[in-house]
């Protein structure tokens, strides 16, 4: 009877000790890694996350920073660059036309709104998280997307991280 006792414990504890190391990382400590600037100083304004089971969708964590301590940093780190975006920035955020076509934006809620805000003032960071990045390949001529788009506000020290995965 003791050694079911025994057993059953250890076999408990080993369940809670894998879903412990398997639980979220804290959403700060996520972006912070991947956009490799500090943003532990900001508040969590909102989150949507439409990522199903098999990794698919489109997701957009925002944080409000009380100072300017996350531009500053952006600033100096050659991989952001200022606003106003690039054409394929552009199409993913808010979508780009002419006369003879549309494309975008990718990143919408459920409504098809876009998840960005227009900004005036600030930087943004594209990151092709796509296998094939990097071989000349225009980004949105692909048939599946893996990116992150980040968006950073000057005006209002607000930082919008999303993620698109089809």
């Amino acid at each position: 009877m003791m050694k079911k006792r025994l057993l059953a414990a250890g076999v408990m504890s080993a369940l809670l000790v894998a879903l412990t190391a398997c639980g979220a990382a804290d959403p700060q400590d996520a972006v912070s890694k991947e956009l490799e600037i500090d943003v532990s100083g900001g508040s969590e304004v909102s989150d949507y996350d439409t990522h199903s089971g098999n990794g698919d969708g489109v997701s957009c964590v925002v944080f409000s920073f009380a100072d300017d301590q996350v531009a500053q940093e952006i600033e100096g780190d050659s991989a952001w660059s200022a606003l106003p975006m690039d054409q394929t920035a552009q199409a993913l955020a808010y979508g780009v036309s002419d006369e003879t076509s549309s494309v975008g934006p990718y990143l919408t809620d459920d409504a098809e709104e876009p998840l960005l805000p227009e900004v005036q003032n600030g930087y943004y960071r594209l990151i092709d998280r796509h296998s094939d990045a990097g071989d000349g390949q225009n980004l949105l001529e692909r048939f599946s997307l893996n990116l992150t788009l980040a968006l950073y506000d000057t005006d209002s020290n607000t930082l919008y991280f999303c993620k698109l995965d089809t």
